[in-house]
């Protein structure tokens, strides 16, 4: 289940409210395309920016529509006991397991991790995926770390950022993990720019920001590197490359991905969360030519 190609859909915005309309469609969108796993409140779900209740229903209406594509629901919180009531309305709503990121507005220790992470294992039976992103959360996990929480009950996987370019460096990295995780955990990559890369160096799934918007190009990449077609992979990813550099230039992928849903209409103007003023006019434009020069349809 933690593995192939898990994708995280946005979760758009509607006059500062959830657009349970919007998310819907998307959620149908991705279990129809056939994706193998589908994260909802993600970084790309804005779930930092939800209260518990959005939270909540978000998580109902992820699984209600998502057929029988697994859901694995975002739990991430500052305080432990809100984690923990975001994991039970996370099962009660039916989710396949749990996304923990460890946020923070105080800098955490590497034993605050462990811990929180203990207790979230210790209290829910939900596979739990680690999310290591510290570009978000600020938090710069060690493979030690990733050993340590690994060997705890109830870890399914581990979100890793990209890998290296240099190929041999990156199956050295992966190697690396694996060595300090029991073989049961499941190690996926993500930074979209370095999926293809990630899964040729040995990655079991790709925990994709792309794909909760655009499922078809992010299937065809991961079908590929698991045929052991590396090259085909690649191909697909250098041609995505012009997506993946607006991703640098616009300071993340949030952004982009918001003005790629609503330019196809799979979400109203202004979808995220403010203060997050997405791009501008001249942004948006480069999103929407980039678009429509690679074929990116609904």
């Amino acid at each position: 289940m933690f593995t192939g190609l898990s994708v995280f859909p946005l979760t758009p915005l509607a006059h500062d409210e959830v657009d349970e309309t919007a998310f819907a469609g998307l959620i149908r969108r991705l279990s129809e395309a056939n994706v193998d796993s589908i994260t909802a409140l993600g970084s790309t779900g804005s779930y930092a920016y939800l209260s518990m209740e959005e939270r909540s229903r978000v998580a109902r209406l992820a699984v209600e529509h998502a057929g029988g594509t697994p859901v694995f629901i975002g739990i991430g919180s500052l305080r432990t006991s809100h984690i923990l009531r975001n994991a039970e309305n996370a099962e009660r709503a039916g989710a396949s397991g749990l996304l923990l990121a460890p946020m923070s507005y105080q800098p955490l220790t590497g034993d605050d991790v462990f811990e929180l992470f203990r207790t979230v294992t210790e209290n829910s039976s939900l596979p739990v995926i680690v999310y290591d992103n510290p570009g978000t959360t600020h938090f710069s996990f060690t493979t030690d770390l990733y050993g340590r929480i690994a060997e705890l009950p109830g870890i399914a996987s581990i979100k890793i950022p990209g890998v290296p370019d240099d190929p041999a460096q990156a199956r050295a990295r992966i190697q690396e993990i694996r060595a300090a995780v029991p073989a049961h955990v499941t190690v996926g990559v993500s930074g979209d720019a370095k999926a293809a890369a990630g899964l040729a160096a040995g990655c079991d799934a790709w925990y994709s920001v792309i794909g909760g918007t655009l499922p078809a190009p992010a299937l065809r990449l991961t079908r590929a590197a698991q045929a052991g077609n590396v090259s085909q992979a690649m191909a697909e990813s250098e041609r995505l490359a012009p997506l993946w550099q607006l991703f640098t230039a616009f300071g993340g992928s949030i952004r982009v991905v918001a003005a790629l849903a609503e330019h196809l209409g799979l979400a109203s103007q202004s979808c995220l969360p403010h203060p997050i003023q997405g791009l501008t006019e001249d942004q948006r434009a480069q999103v929407h030519r980039i678009a429509d020069e690679l074929g990116l349809t609904p």
